[in-house]
């Protein structure tokens, strides 16, 4: 008897999609003797799509965009599920844990603008007082920080209905999206430009240097959600795993937990390998003002690299 196809667990978005068919395809060429499904399932997160992440003082419910998976994975309707590391919560739920994470993708932000306005200093594209689109706390403090000026709205959506809502208002300027994001769903970010099948005319876009807008904790980052105790399928995670990128987001997941923030906190953070050295750049907001701090570690120990960076923040 044919043994039973390993079930990858996913959300149906877009981009979501595009990221379980490259963990499709990973175990593919990995694995080639096993067989794996896809299975859709649609999240708390899905069914909100008209609420905002950043409800000022309201607490948006943990794993906005993870609990129906785990709740897969928990009843063995799935066997690894598919997420986006940043909206993975930092306290999983009993009987889970973390097998794998993937090769980081480019961890930057991209701002997505209309015209160039010229301005000289920080986001020189927008003009004085211009409206900027975004739902990420972190982002809006940090637009904010550098340019007082700047007026900031809310917007929710996918990607290319974000860029959909930036080309067919006039009042906006421009938005903040993910370099990896993008990239996973094809777009072609180079030379002030931005290219794709749904790039809407008249956009163009700008690679924001980590100095100017830090990344949220696990950006970029593909995790892998499996059983606690599935040796099976932690066997497949131990050859899916890609160290540097795991300790990395480990030391930014345990900032986050040191500083009581959440997947939505205005807290960025970025932890970098170098040989056996890592070091974790971060920056937050959580106070009455902004604070950076970075730090050196080993990196075989990230939980101290961030519980070090959160004491200092904390000064």
């Amino acid at each position: 008897m044919p043994e039973r196809p390993v079930i990858i667990a996913t959300r149906g978005s877009a981009l979501a999609l595009a990221q379980a068919h490259f963990v499709f395809d990973e175990c593919r060429r990995l694995f080639p003797r096993l067989s794996f499904e896809i299975k859709i399932i649609k999240t708390t997160g899905d069914k909100l799509q008209a609420a905002s992440l950043a409800q000022a003082g309201k607490s948006l419910p943990k794993g906005l965009f993870t609990k129906e998976l785990e709740m897969a994975l928990l009843r063995e309707q799935a066997d690894l599920a598919v997420h986006s590391l940043k909206d993975v919560p930092t306290e999983l739920p009993a009987g889970l844990g973390l097998g794998a994470v993937l090769k980081r993708e480019d961890v930057r932000d991209i701002l997505v603008y209309k015209e160039a306005a010229g301005n000289t200093g920080l986001f020189p594209q927008l003009g004085e007082g211009a409206k900027v689109a975004t739902s990420s706390p972190r982002r809006r403090a940090q637009l904010l920080s550098a340019r007082p000026d700047l007026r900031i709205e809310e917007i929710r959506g996918n990607v290319a209905t974000r860029l959909e809502k930036l080309a067919d208002n006039d009042n906006l300027s421009g938005t903040v999206l993910a370099a990896a994001g993008l990239r996973r769903l094809k777009f072609k970010i180079g030379g002030g430009e931005l290219r794709g099948d749904a790039v809407p005319d008249g956009l163009r876009a700008e690679i924001l240097n980590e100095n100017v807008m830090l990344p949220c904790s696990g950006q970029a980052a593909i995790g892998i959600e499996i059983r606690s105790g599935d040796e099976r399928i932690g066997s497949l995670c131990g050859r899916l795993n890609h160290y540097n990128s795991r300790q990395a987001v480990e030391a930014e997941r345990a900032l986050l937990v040191a500083m009581g923030g959440g997947c939505s906190s205005p807290l960025g953070a970025l932890a970098t390998v170098d040989g056996g050295r890592m070091r974790l750049r971060a920056v937050s907001f959580l106070g009455a003002e902004m604070k950076h701090a970075n730090a050196v570690g080993n990196v075989r120990e990230p939980e101290e690299l961030g519980g070090e960076v959160a004491g200092m923040l904390r000064v």
